[in-house]
């Protein structure tokens, strides 16, 4: 009889259950730099769980294999990554390590945001004397908001891929993004219009697709070759060449050691900038959106002092 009085409880109960039940479990998304974080999150919503193996602090190019992200690795349904050999020190050891098939080069699991763009600065030929240049052309396509688009679109029609059951979904999202993308390179093209023209001296060679989009024109580098730092001497000269072509800003990432960019700024007079780069680099950069308004704000104030 005891047992026949709890039949009632348990059919009500058994709805509750079934409400508590956990969802089903997200896509897993292992992004390598934060903006591909950034744009996956905007693509998936509460759909994706996404970790991001590097920040806005830490060179790209020299990240080390460690467990903990071969772990992330190991569980990713999605690996989203620049390619262009970006990560060429570090993500070949990471996915073979990781022994998940489902992320291997060739596989839809694995994603590489610069197929789907027009690369700038292809050599014709690569050998080590030449310093950390890229054979397939220069990596850092994030600071193009046109190549963001492209991205974007090709990250869109993958999720729907690898994730089929959702993949309505991830259209309503891909296309409520495009709209308010398309809405925001129209205000940023216009608010760049200034800078257009513009000579400017960088840092590293990371910002090539920035100046593409916007017309600004690099006079000078810093680096004497890329990723190698630049010694008195080359800054020296670097100097000597400006004074016959001034330029309006030096431009340095967030996540690169100011130093030379400040000696240029007390020995020329040349302000320096420093760019977010990618997502989080400043605390205007908290998302795609702001890493381009923050960006433009900074380019301006220093774009327009004379």
């Amino acid at each position: 009889m005891k047992n026949r009085s709890l039949l009632p409880l348990i059919a009500l109960a058994a709805p509750l259950m079934l409400l508590a039940a956990p969802a089903q479990a997200a896509l897993r998304v292992f992004a390598c730099e934060p903006e591909w974080g950034a744009l996956a999150q905007e693509l998936g919503g509460n759909l994706v769980d996404v970790s991001v193996a590097t920040n806005a602090l830490q060179d790209p190019h020299q990240i080390q294999a460690k467990p903990s992200l071969i772990a992330r690795a190991r569980s990713a349904d999605l690996v989203v990554c620049t390619g262009a050999e970006l990560e060429i020190g570090w993500l070949p050891v990471l996915l073979q390590q990781s022994g998940n098939a489902k992320v291997q080069p060739g596989q839809p699991g694995n994603f590489a945001a610069a197929d789907f763009v027009r690369k700038l600065e292809v050599p014709t030929q690569v050998d080590r004397s030449q310093g950390d240049v890229h054979a397939a052309g220069n990596p850092h396509i994030q600071t193009d908001p046109r190549n963001i688009a492209l991205v974007a679109t090709a990250l869109g029609k993958r999720l729907q891929q690898v994730d089929p059951a959702n993949a309505a979904e991830y259209a309503k999202r891909g296309a409520d993004f495009s709209q308010r993308w398309q809405q925001a390179m129209a205000r940023w093209s216009t608010q760049g219009a200034p800078l257009k023209g513009a000579p400017v001296v960088s840092q590293h060679n990371g910002f090539v697709y920035l100046y593409d989009w916007l017309g600004m024109k690099e006079v000078a580098v810093l680096e004497p070759k890329p990723g190698v730092e630049p010694t008195a001497s080359h800054l020296q000269e670097v100097q000597a060449t400006l004074k016959g072509t001034p330029a309006k800003m030096v431009i340095y990432g967030a996540y690169q050691d100011s130093r030379p960019s400040d000696w240029l700024t007390k020995n020329a007079g040349t302000p320096a900038v420093k760019l977010p780069f990618t997502v989080g680099g400043t605390d205007g950069a908290k998302d795609l959106f702001g890493l381009f308004d923050d960006t433009l704000a900074r380019l301006l104030g220093a774009g327009t002092k004379s």
